[in-house]
């Protein structure tokens, strides 16, 4: 595998975001009236932006839809509010996932975050999260006209970075991440320790237990 650049999702892949987001999603059920989910509960709502995720936690329901009803627009509102104002209070890179960065960073690899997470809250996280200097790249779930599963963020980032997707190696922990790498052609590792369940059915090109073994796939 020759791998030129790197792109990585962000939730879940590196860094649990799920203790903010839960906090702000129960936030907005209560402005609505509604009684607060539990952190597994959200958790499972998390991967495809923060419309969904309302949507998902107004309903209590991963199978709901954001259609733009005035409940869902008004939990949304307050949803932006709460998370804008607490995005890092309890957000945590995972193990080892900052020096695999900084890494690569000094290796002269060109990073790339492609996230579902809407731009308003992805530039300030990476920003309070003092890294987002490692990423020559940053594509958000509303940067381009589609976001992932779609093929669209991985091959605009290559084409960004100069590379080939074959090129691209893509690091996520979810069904959206592996299915967007494969149809842009790009190389996929997906982390074990994120919010997808059941990865081993992802037909992802490798599963890493811990991020540093990042470094041993792609040296091996």
């Amino acid at each position: 595998m020759s791998i030129k650049a790197y792109a990585f999702d962000l939730d879940g892949t590196l860094v649990d975001s799920i203790a903010d987001l839960a906090r702000a999603a129960n936030a907005a059920r209560a402005d609505l009236g509604l009684q607060a989910l539990t952190e597994d509960i959200v958790e499972r709502f998390v991967g495809d932006g923060a419309a969904s995720l309302v949507a998902r936690t107004i309903a209590g329901d991963i199978s709901a839809e954001f259609t733009g009803t005035a409940l869902q627009q008004q939990g949304l509102v307050a949803f932006n509010k709460h998370y804008l104002a607490g995005l890092s209070i309890a957000t945590r890179f995972y193990p080892e996932v900052q020096a695999t960065l900084a890494t690569l960073h000094e290796r002269g690899y060109p990073l790339a975050i492609v996230t579902n997470k809407p731009e308003r809250f992805t530039l300030p996280l990476l920003r309070e999260l003092g890294v987002r200097e490692h990423f020559d790249l940053v594509i958000s779930g509303d940067t381009l006209a589609e976001r992932k599963p779609s093929a669209l963020p991985l091959l605009h980032v290559a084409e960004k970075l100069g590379v080939n997707p074959g090129e691209l190696l893509m690091v996520g922990d979810s069904i959206n991440d592996v299915l967007a790498a494969q149809a842009a052609g790009c190389p996929v590792v997906v982390v074990s320790y994120g919010y997808g369940s059941d990865v081993e059915s992802f037909n992802a090109d490798h599963i890493v237990q811990r991020f540093s073994e990042l470094l041993e796939f792609v040296d091996a």
